[in-house]
C-alpha cells in the first residue's frame, strides 16, 4: 500500500528509479535537482541558493491569531499590508464561553481590513483553507498561514503553516529564511475502490512515515499516474492531512481537472500547468497504490496510531485497551469497556466537517451511503459541517442535505469548532469518529482535571457515513453498494460578493481600530541579558509534548486576545501546578529588576552558589519532544508572558514551534540526557554571546552543582538577534532588519 525508499530517487519516464551511480554525472545531477516543480517556485520566490529567503503571494488567519499577528506586527512599526492579507472568522465563531469576547474581535479583524487593506471574511461563510482554495490559491504561488493546514499543494500552491511571528515579518516586509528544504516524491498509481476516500490515503501515509521522522520539514510532491484518477476533492482531501506527517508543505502535479477546478470558480486566468522536468531528482520517495488503500482508523490519542478498520474491527477489544490504558494517565476514571459489545464495536458520535472532511464530494457520498440507513434515536450522533456557504447551497441544491436530515444527521454552518474544542465535545468516556484533522489528547474539548475525558478517532467521511446508517455500530464503507454518480458541483460564490469585505490593496490609514475590554496589547518584554538562571518549572515525561497540551484548544481559546488572561491556562491540562510556579519565577525576576540583585529567596535555593552580575531569572520547560501540532504561537508566547525563557528537550516536533520560540525569546535548547528536576536551576554563563555557538555548558543547581551540555542548533544572524533583544517584536523596535 505504502512504499518508502529513503535514499535519492529520479523521476525518469514516468517512473521512480533509484539513484543510479550510472547517471550521476554531478551536471545532470544538478540540473535533475532544478527539476521539481517546488524547486521552480521556491526560485520564483526568492529562494535562491541553499539559504532561502522568501516572499509569500499571500498570508491568511483565523480568529484565533490575527489578533495577536495584528498587535505584534503594529507594535513593530506596521502601516499597511503589503500582500493580500485574508483574515477568517472559522474558529471562535461560537460564544463558548459566554460574553461579547469574541464578537469583539471579529470587530477588530474588519477594523483592520479595512485600515491596512485586508480581506475579511465573516463568520460561518468559510473555514480558512476552502476559502483560500475556492478564492486566492493559484499555480506556481505561495501562501504563508498562521495555521497548521496551510496546504493548497493540490491547487499547485505552496502552502506553508507557521506561527504568527512569521507572519509578521511578512507584514513587515520581512523574508521567511529556511534552509533549503528537502523535496520527497510521493508517486501515486491505480485506483481507489468503492468506500475509500481521501482520509483513508492521508491516513496511511501518516501511518507509514510520522514515527520514523521521514518527511519531518521537507516538501512531499505528489506526482504519478494515480493523480489522474482522482478528483479535486479528493485531492485536496489528501493534501490539508500531510501536516500530520511534520512535512514543511506540498505540491502536487497539476492537470485538466486542476484548471476545470480554477474555470469554475471564476479563476482560470490563476492556473498553471507545473509537473517536474524529467529526469528529476528527489531526496527520497513514498510510493501509494491508491487501489490497496483500504479504509483506515486512526485510534485515540494521535493521528498516525493508524490501523486498517479491518484489523481493528477483528481485535478491537485489544486494542481499545491500549487506548484505555492511555487515557487512564490522564484521568484514572477513564474507560472505553462499553465501547465492545456483542463484538460490535459502538462509537457515540461522528463528525464530517472543517478543511478536511466538509467538502462537496465527502459529504454528498456520505449522504448516498445514509439513504438506506438511520442514525437512530440511540446515543449515536452526528453532525457534518460543509466546509463554505458555496459548499453547502451546492449539496443543498443537490438534494444532499435532504438525504443527511432525513437519515438523523444534523448540518450545521462552516465551522473548524469540532476539530479543536469548540464544538461537538463528546461525552465522557465517548468514542467520537471524525473526518477532521487531529485526535490529540484533549483537543476534543475533555478536561481530564476535572474527572472528564473522552476519545476521538480520524476516519473517512465514508466509513463514518456507513457507521451512522448502521446506528453507530462501526462500519466500513468498503465495497458497499451507493450511488457514486454524484450530481455536479456547481460553485456559486454569490454570497461572498456580498457579505466579504475585500480591500487588500485599499488601505484607509484613517480608520481606527476598534477595541473590545478583552483585547489587550503584549506587556513589556526585556533584553535576554548576559548571564542567564533558569528555574526548571515543569518536566513533561511523555513521548510528544503537543500545542494543544502546551496552551490548550477549545474555549480558552477565546481569550487569546488577552495575553495575561490567556496564560493562565499554558499547561492546565498537563502541568496545572506550572503557572503558579512560573508566576513566582518571574516575580523574583521583577524583584531582581527592583532591586538590582538576586532576591534573598533566590539565593537561598541556591544553596551558596553566587551567580554573576547581570544575571537575569527565567523559567523552563523540560520534555522529551515538545511542539507537535497546531502553528498557534500562543504555545510560546504564554510561556514568555509567564517569564519563560528556554526550553528543553530531545527534540522539537516541528519547524514551527521551535521558530515561535525563537520569535518570542525563548531560547529553544536540546539535550540528549534530561536528567532534570522540578526546583532545579540552571546557569548560564555569558549566554548573550554565546548565541553563535550550537553548544553551551550549563551548570545544574540542585544540591550539588553539576554540567550539562545544551545544544542551541543552527540559529541564523537575525535569530540571534531576536533571542538577544527579548523577542521579535523588540528586534524591530530596535531597528532590527532582515
Amino acid at each position: 500500500m505504502v512504499k518508502l525508499i529513503r535514499q535519492g530517487v529520479y523521476y525518469m519516464e514516468g517512473k521512480i528509479v533509484k539513484e543510479a551511480h550510472a547517471f550521476m554525472t554531478s551536471d545532470k545531477k544538478e540540473k535533475a535537482v532544478r527539476g521539481t516543480i517546488a524547486y521552480g517556485i521556491l526560485r520564483d520566490h526568492g529562494g535562491t541558493g541553499e539559504a532561502l529567503s522568501l516572499h509569500f503571494d499571500a498570508l491568511a488567519s483565523h480568529d484565533i491569531t490575527y489578533v495577536g499577528i495584528i498587535q505584534s506586527a503594529r507594535a513593530s512599526g506596521l502601516e499597511k499590508f503589503p500582500v493580500p492579507y485574508i483574515l477568517t472568522n472559522c474558529h471562535n465563531s461560537l460564544c463558548a464561553v459566554g460574553g461579547t469576547i469574541n464578537a469583539d474581535d471579529h470587530a477588530f479583524g474588519l477594523s483592520a481590513a479595512k485600515k491596512y487593506g485586508g480581506d475579511f471574511v465573516p463568520a460561518h461563510l468559510a473555514v480558512i483553507h476552502q476559502y483560500m482554495r475556492e478564492c486566492v490559491a493559484k499555480g506556481g504561488g505561495m501562501i504563508l498561514g498562521s495555521d497548521s493546514h496551510t496546504r493548497y499543494g493540490a491547487l499547485g500552491t505552496l502552502g506553508v503553516g507557521e506561527g504568527g511571528g512569521e507572519l509578521v515579518k511578512q507584514l513587515l516586509g520581512r523574508t521567511y529564511d529556511i534552509p533549503r528544504p528537502a523535496v520527497i516524491a510521493v508517486y501515486l498509481r491505480g485506483k481507489l475502490r468503492r468506500g475509500v476516500g481521501p482520509q483513508d490515503v492521508a491516513l496511511a501515509l501518516i501511518g507509514a512515515t510520522y514515527k520514523s521522522g521521514f518527511l519531518k520539514n521537507k516538501i512531499l510532491e505528489f506526482i504519478g499516474p494515480g493523480i489522474a484518477n482522482l478528483s479535486m476533492d479528493m485531492r485536496c482531501g489528501i493534501d490539508v492531512m500531510t501536516t500530520e506527517t511534520t512535512c514543511l508543505s506540498s505540491v502536487w502535479e497539476t492537470d485538466g481537472k486542476t484548471r476545470e477546478y480554477f474555470a469554475s470558480h471564476g479563476r482560470e486566468g490563476d492556473f498553471r500547468e507545473l509537473h517536474p522536468t524529467q529526469p528529476a531528482y528527489y531526496d527520497g520517495a513514498v510510493t501509494i497504490d491508491l487501489s490497496r488503500v483500504e479504509p483506515m482508523i486512526a485510534l485515540p490519542f494521535h493521528p498516525s496510531n493508524v490501523y486498517t478498520l479491518s484489523d481493528f474491527l477483528s481485535r478491537p477489544e485489544e486494542l481499545l485497551q491500549k487506548v484505555e490504558a492511555q487515557g487512564k494517565k490522564l484521568n484514572p476514571s477513564f474507560t472505553l469497556g462499553n465501547a465492545v459489545r456483542d463484538g460490535k464495536v459502538y462509537v457515540s458520535q461522528g463528525v464530517i466537517g472543517g478543511c478536511a472532511g466538509g467538502s462537496y464530494e465527502n459529504i454528498a457520498e456520505a449522504a448516498e451511503i445514509m439513504r438506506e440507513g438511520s442514525v437512530g434515536a440511540d446515543a449515536f450522533e452526528l453532525s457534518v459541517y460543509p466546509a463554505s456557504l458555496p459548499v453547502s447551497l451546492a449539496l443543498g441544491e443537490g438534494g444532499y442535505t435532504a438525504a443527511l436530515s432525513e437519515a438523523g444527521a444534523v448540518v450545521k454552518t462552516a465551522f473548524c469548532g469540532p476539530c479543536f474544542g469548540a464544538g461537538d465535545i463528546p461525552c465522557n468516556n465517548g468514542l467520537s469518529i471524525r473526518h477532521t484533522t487531529r485526535n490529540f489528547e484533549n483537543r476534543e474539548g475533555s478536561k481530564p482535571q476535572e474527572g472528564q475525558l473522552a476519545a476521538v478517532a480520524l476516519m473517512d467521511a465514508r466509513s463514518i457515513a456507513a457507521t451512522a446508517a448502521n446506528g453507530g455500530v462501526l462500519t466500513s464503507a468498503l465495497d458497499l453498494e451507493y450511488n457514486k454518480r454524484l450530481k455536479k458541483y456547481r460553485f456559486d460564490g454569490k454570497a461572498y460578493e456580498k457579505r466579504v469585505y475585500r480591500g487588500a490593496g485599499d488601505p484607509h490609514t484613517d480608520i481606527p481600530l476598534v477595541y473590545g475590554p478583552g483585547i489587550t496589547d503584549f506587556p513589556a518584554f526585556y533584553p535576554l541579558g548576559r548571564h542567564l538562571l533558569l528555574k526548571v518549572v515543569s518536566v513533561l515525561t511523555d513521548p510528544v509534548t503537543t500545542t494543544d497540551e502546551l496552551i490548550p484548544s477549545g474555549e480558552t481559546s477565546s481569550y487569546r486576545s488577552d495575553p495575561e488572561r490567556l496564560s493562565g491556562f499554558t499547561l492546565s491540562r498537563k502541568d496545572p501546578a506550572y503557572v503558579g510556579r512560573a508566576r513566582e519565577v518571574r516575580a523574583r525576576e521583577a524583584e531582581r529588576r527592583e532591586t538590582g540583585s538576586i532576591p534573598e529567596a533566590v539565593l537561598k535555593e541556591l544553596g551558596g552558589f553566587v551567580p554573576a552580575e547581570g544575571t537575569v531569572l527565567g523559567s523552563v520547560i523540560v520534555g522529551q519532544k515538545l511542539g507537535d501540532g497546531s502553528a498557534r504561537e500562543q504555545a510560546a508566547s504564554c510561556q514568555k508572558i509567564l517569564g519563560g525563557a528556554a526550553n528543553i528537550c530531545k527534540e522539537y516536533a516541528t519547524k514551527r514551534y521551535r521558530s515561535n520560540l525563537i520569535n518570542w525569546g525563548i531560547l529553544p535548547f536540546t539535550a540528549e540526557k534530561l536528567n532534570l528536576k522540578v526546583g532545579e536551576y540552571l546557569y548560564l554563563e555569558d549566554i548573550a554571546a554565546r548565541l553563535g555557538e550550537k553548544t553551551v555548558t550549563a551548570k545544574v543547581i540542585g544540591g550539588t552543582v553539576r554540567e550539562v551540555m545544551l545544544c542551541l542548533g543552527e540559529l541564523t544572524p537575525t535569530e540571534r538577534e531576536i533571542l538577544s533583544c527579548g523577542c521579535l517584536i523588540n528586534y524591530y523596535l530596535n531597528g532590527g532588519k532582515q
